[in-house]
């Protein structure tokens, strides 16, 4: 198991979000969850990569593993090069090593053409795709993926879930949160998040 979620609660305030919630993604799975705004989707993807801290439950992490958030954390006064750098040197790469990679995934989701651009100059469909590759760079064993694809066009969209397609062939995993899955086939499992818990579909 790359990923092992056991009886997770976390609660804000007066509002108990998530209510036990388990999870298992094994090597080789592209995992989807879905559920409403406000259900908890974006908070257990933060208790998972420890940026929250959970009331109740445990997290077992057997893996390297990349976080593509919601919002794009990226530098908006650096240009996408300057940031898969900057993030590669996080990573442990060297800046030829980030550039390759980064170059390669940049012509997969089509925005070499924007590497000199700086990152607040990009759209939104752009900068997301940056918050993906970011995530990608050194080539996570479990990917978690909060409205990846959000601002993507329809292309965008198909080349997203090639390369989740492809990760999958090579033992590698991806957990797809959103609040809706068009393409059900594409996923090896669908669970919904619903009063705190995870259903399977």
């Amino acid at each position: 198991m790359l990923l092992i979620a056991e009886d997770i609660h976390k609660r804000f305030k007066q509002v108990q979000v998530l209510r036990g919630v388990d999870l298992r993604i094994k090597r080789g799975e592209v995992v989807g969850v879905v559920g409403e705004n406000g259900s908890g989707k974006s908070t257990l993807l933060r208790i998972i990569v420890g940026l929250l801290p959970l009331d109740q439950g445990k997290v077992s992490m057997n893996s390297k593993y990349g976080y593509c958030p919601q919002e794009p954390l990226i530098f908006d006064g650096l240009t996408m090069e300057e940031n898969i750098t900057y993030f590669g040197a996080g990573y442990g790469l060297s800046r030829q090593q980030a550039l390759k990679r980064g170059h390669e995934l940049m012509e997969r989701l089509n925005c070499r053409q924007f590497g000199n651009r700086l990152t607040s100059n990009l759209s939104g469909g752009t900068r997301q795709k940056l918050n993906l590759i970011l995530a990608l760079l050194h080539e996570p064993d479990l990917l978690l993926l909060d409205e990846p694809y959000q601002g993507f066009d329809y292309e965008s969209y198909l080349d997203f879930w090639e390369l989740a397609g492809e990760m999958a062939k090579l033992g590698r995993s991806a957990v797809v949160v959103s609040h809706l899955v068009y393409d059900q086939s594409r996923l090896s499992r669908l669970y919904r998040l619903e009063e705190g818990k995870v259903i399977d579909e």
